[in-house]
Parts: C-alpha cells; structure tokens; sequence
C-alpha cells in the first residue's frame, strides 16, 4: 500500500498546478441612483492575480475593491483572474439610475442655500452632482456679482485667489452640452450654467463648472412684451406671473440650460447681490462656498 502512496501524492501536485483559473464574483450597490458604491465579493478560484474593470475608465488590481459611480449610466463590470499566463474573464452589467429630485446644500460665509436639480436637464444635473460630490466647489468663490442680475461661481482658479488675480476663465477641461427645457427659465433663485460667448460657442454648450444663481427684477408687461418680440417666445400667463411677482432675467432665457432652482434661502442671494464689488464685478470681500453637500 505504501508504494503507491508517492505517485498519487505527484499526481494531485500536477493536477492542481495545472487547474486553470475561474473568474467570478458578486457584487452589491449601496443604492439604485447615483452617486452610489458598489462592493464587490471575488469567487473566483485558482488565481494569483486579478484586474477589475468598472466600466469608467477606473481599474484595480485588489482582490474585494469598492467602487463609486457618481453618474448614472450602465456599465460592465468585468473581472480577470490570472494564474501564470492563463486568464480567466467575466463580466456583469450594472444599471445606475439617476437621482430623483435631488438637493444640493450650499454653505457659504453669507449663509446657506439649498437647490434642487432639475431631472429633465440630466447632463447638467450629474455632472453637478459628480463635482460636489468630489468636493470641486469646496473653497471656490462667487467670483462675479452683478447686483440685479446675478451672481457667478465655479471656478477652480477662484479657490484662494489673490485679490487681484482676474477670475472667470477656469474650469474642468470639459463642456456640457446644452439642455434647454421650455419650462426651465431664469427666475429668481435658477440655477443655470455659464458658457462662453456665441461666436467661439454657437452651439451653446456650458462651462464643465460654472454656473450662477439669478438674481434679477420685477419684469412688467411691458417689458416681458418686448421681451417676447425680440425672442419669438411667448411666455405663458403662469411664467408672466412668475417673473412679474418673483422677478428674473428672462432675456437669458433659451440662451443658457437652466437645470435647477433654489427652493430655500433665496434671501442668501440677496445679501450676496447686495455686497460691494471691485472693477471686473468681484466682491470687495470674498463670498467663498463653504462646502456644498448633495441631500436626498
């Protein structure tokens, strides 16, 4: 018996050296909506190495990586597993929905402001989403202030700039494109994204960051009159009220995606509107956001 104990001993020694990988695994998401993390649990056997895949660019080479998706989509999940030079793979897609009425506090040294974002502008909204859950506009400046009209932040140059740099030309190296929403228009409080002007811009896509919350006037008849002649838009009489009771700037409208509103703290906007600028429409004081925070 105990002759043939060494061969069968060599025998599960070869088989098992030579056992091919198997790539699996499970995963679990916090939430259905973005932003939302994912755990992942690695099943597979027979491997030494692994390289995950998360669908958006990022890659890791842990065995139980997590993951956050800040912006809804679908994407595949895949997985290798390695043993020497042979390769296990598979792959699983995820769905991230996106967020339903989403809210973003926004805290700043004049007090705080929260907006919700508009679901019928989604570029917008999960782009915005992703940079405040990054922290992009921790520490920025409302750079631009333009009593009556409205006051301009997100750019990234802002964040302790000295106090004569010129401000307003930063960003994230990207642009969103537009998303104009007839019901979406520049009342008091709306959130909308700056852009540059229509002669480097004709097809008007916004700036990656920047953005500004309206402040404006009471318009009259006469004025969202003319106002509608010089545009081709006919208001309803529900947007009239609107911008005769709570005022706006509706001479933007059309021209620049509006993809939220303050829904508290528009008195916030006011006192900032109200603060003493420089040459160039830069506060004599810094306005700085605070933090801004996303809020179901």
């Amino acid at each position: 018996m105990i002759k043939y104990l060494l061969p069968i001993s060599l025998a599960l020694l070869v088989i098992t050296s030579c056992s091919k990988p198997i790539a699996s695994f499970m995963y679990q998401a916090d939430t259905d909506s973005a932003p939302t993390n994912i755990t992942t649990e690695n099943k597979s056997q027979n491997a030494e190495m692994y390289l995950w895949d998360f669908g958006d660019g990022t890659k890791s080479e842990e065995v139980n990586p997590s993951h956050t998706y800040p912006l809804s989509g679908r994407y595949v999940i895949s997985l290798e597993a390695k043993k020497n030079n042979k390769i296990s793979k598979t792959e699983k897609e995820i769905i991230v929905e996106a967020p339903k009425d989403c809210r973003v506090l926004v805290k700043t040294n004049m007090g705080d402001m929260t907006i919700l974002l508009s679901d019928e502008t989604p570029g917008h909204r999960d782009n915005f989403l992703k940079l405040v859950n990054e922290g992009f506009y921790n520490g920025l400046l409302f750079h631009r202030v333009i009593n009556g009209f409205m006051i301009q932040g997100g750019d990234p140059k802002s964040k302790g700039a000295d106090e004569n740099a010129r401000l307003g030309g930063g960003g994230p190296g990207y642009t969103i494109p537009a998303e104009f929403v007839p019901d979406l228009l520049h009342y008091k409080g709306a959130l909308a994204a700056a852009r540059t002007g229509d002669a480097v811009n004709p097809e008007k896509n916004s700036s990656g960051s920047q953005f500004y919350l309206v402040h404006g006037n009471l318009l009259t008849e006469d004025q969202l009159n003319k106002i509608e002649r010089q545009s081709g838009h006919i208001y309803t009489d529900e947007q009239r009220e609107e911008y005769k009771t709570v005022g706006g700037t509706p001479f933007l409208d059309h021209n620049y995606t509006v993809f939220g509103r303050v829904v508290e703290g528009l008195d916030i906007i006011d006192k900032i509107a109200a603060t003493p600028t420089q040459p160039g429409d830069r506060p004599t004081e810094d306005v700085i956001i605070l933090e801004m925070t996303a809020i179901k």
